[in-house]
C-alpha cells in the first residue's frame, strides 16, 4: 500500500538529499505530467544535466530516480517532466503529488548532455522522443547556447499529438523568456513529429533525416554535416542506440565531458 506523500515527517534531509516543496503540477495528458519544486539557493547545474528526485519508501529509505532538469539554469524553481507508469515504484505515486507536498532532491546534478561535451559548431540538433525532451527545454533557454551555435534545433518525436509537451511554448519560439534576445529566439527551430496520429509532420526522426524534412527550416545544409553540426540524443534506449550508430556511420564522433565530440548521449539512461 502506498503511503501518503503529504507527511513531511517521513522525509529526512541528508548530505546527499534535500527536502523540497512542490510548487506546481501540470498533467499534459493521462500518461504525462510535469512538476515544479523549490530550488535550494546552493543548487547549481549545467543546462542538460540530470539529478535524483524521489519519495520515501515504507522502510524509510528514499526511492530515487534520475530526472533531467527541464527548467533553465537561471530559474528560481526546478522543473521535471515524467511519464506515468501505473505499476512503477516511483511514478505510480509521483503522479498523485500536489502543490505543497514534500519531495526529495539530490544535491549533485551530473550528465553528458551538456555543451562542454561538444566541439564548437554552427548548428545544434537536439533529437528527442517522449520525455527525452526535458534536458533540451533547459538547453534551449540558455543564452550561452546561442553564443556557441548559429541555429538551435529541437526535434521531438511522440506517438500522439497530446504527447507534445511544451508545444505552445516551443511553437512561440520561447516567447516571454526573460534572458533570450529576439535575435536568439529567431535562430531557434522546433520540429515536432507524430508517429501514430495525423499531424503536419509525421514519421520517426530517422525518416525525417533520410528524406530531408528535418532540415527544411534550417538555413544550413539540408543534410547532416559532421564538420559543423552537433547533435544531442535523448529518448528510449533503442532510439539512442539507433541514432548513435547512424551518426557514427555519417562521420560523427561521440563526445564526453573530458573529450568533446560531435554528438553526445546520456550514458546514465542507456546502461
Amino acid at each position: 500500500m502506498n503511503m501518503p506523500i503529504t507527511d513531511r515527517d517521513q522525509f529526512t534531509e541528508s548530505a546527499a538529499m534535500s527536502v523540497e516543496t512542490i510548487t506546481d503540477v501540470h498533467h499534459w495528458n493521462e500518461e504525462l505530467f510535469s512538476l515544479k519544486m523549490t530550488r535550494p539557493a546552493s543548487f547549481r547545474f549545467r543546462s542538460g544535466e540530470f539529478v535524483m528526485i524521489g519519495l520515501p519508501q515504507e522502510n524509510g529509505k528514499p526511492l530515487l530516480r534520475a530526472y533531467s532538469v527541464a527548467s533553465p539554469s537561471y530559474d528560481e524553481e526546478l522543473e521535471f517532466l515524467s511519464i506515468i507508469v501505473q505499476d512503477g515504484p516511483l511514478t505510480s505515486r509521483l503522479q498523485h503529488i500536489k502543490t505543497g507536498d514534500p519531495i526529495y532532491l539530490g544535491k549533485k546534478p551530473t550528465g553528458t548532455l551538456v555543451t562542454d561535451a561538444l566541439l564548437p559548431g554552427k548548428r545544434l540538433f537536439m533529437l528527442s522522443t517522449g520525455t527525452g525532451l526535458a534536458p533540451f527545454m533547459s538547453l534551449a533557454r540558455d543564452p550561452e547556447v546561442y553564443e556557441m551555435f548559429e541555429e538551435v534545433i529541437i526535434v521531438h518525436s511522440v506517438r500522439r499529438v497530446a504527447d507534445l509537451a511544451y508545444r505552445e511554448l516551443l511553437e512561440s519560439r520561447l516567447e516571454g523568456d526573460p534572458l533570450l534576445e529576439d535575435d536568439q529566439r529567431e535562430r531557434f527551430i522546433y520540429v515536432p513529429t507524430v508517429t501514430r496520429e495525423s499531424f503536419r509532420t509525421q514519421g520517426r526522426i530517422q525518416t525525417l533525416i533520410d528524406d530531408g524534412r528535418l532540415f527544411e527550416q534550417s538555413k544550413g545544409p539540408q543534410r547532416f554535416d559532421p564538420e559543423n553540426d552537433r547533435v544531442m540524443l535523448c529518448g528510449s534506449m533503442a532510439m539512442i542506440k539507433d541514432h548513435a550508430a547512424d551518426l557514427e556511420a555519417r562521420g560523427f564522433e561521440e563526445g564526453a565531458n573530458n573529450k568533446p565530440g560531435s554528438f553526445v548521449i546520456e550514458r546514465a539512461f542507456v546502461g
